[in-house]
């Protein structure tokens, strides 16, 4: 067992909360989390908050989805943890790096899809370039609601199995 998850399995119910919340941004799904200790080894922890995941309402989706910042921008929701920040920094890495034609077009983007769905656009921006993230948007907003909604929350579910393996690592 990894020395994160000893320690993790030790704190108090809502501390342990509160530390794994920044991996989604979901307080159901942190909260399940921490109920479902002790966690003896990193598949255990994957498999354990992909299931607690797929089982949530869509308004807890909802509530992982306002914890990000939009896809090229800096800016970052007022009440995210500074873990959360330098991992959404680093995972948007790609897109905040592109020239100023591209990050209009991001924006761009971002805007068509919020009208759409009334939602910011969430991806798993890890290893993308920005015209990969700006493609997959024009492709997604395409979707229907119902589709768009299981695939904002898959991607979702990806980033927090990578910042999952991240705070691991820590």
């Amino acid at each position: 067992m990894s020395g994160v998850l000893s320690r993790w399995n030790l704190l108090r119910t809502e501390e342990a909360a509160k530390e794994i919340l920044p991996c989604c941004g979901s307080r159901a799904w942190a909260n399940s989390m921490a109920f479902s200790r002790p966690v003896e080894d990193v598949a255990t922890l994957l498999a354990t908050s992909d299931r607690i995941w797929r089982d949530l309402s869509a308004a807890d989706w909802l509530e992982a989805f306002q914890s990000h910042p939009r896809i090229g921008e800096t800016e970052r929701p007022r009440e995210s943890a500074a873990r959360f920040l330098s991992w959404s920094a680093e995972e948007q890495s790609h897109a905040a790096e592109s020239d100023d034609s591209l990050k209009q077009a991001l924006a761009q983007g971002n805007r068509e899809y919020e009208q759409r769905f009334h939602r910011i656009f969430i991806i798993c921006a890890t290893g993308k370039s920005a015209d990969e993230i700006l493609a997959n948007l024009r492709h997604r907003l395409n979707n229907d609601e119902a589709t768009e909604l299981r695939e904002a929350a898959e991607q979702q579910r990806q980033i927090a199995e990578m910042r999952l393996r991240k705070w691991l690592a820590e």
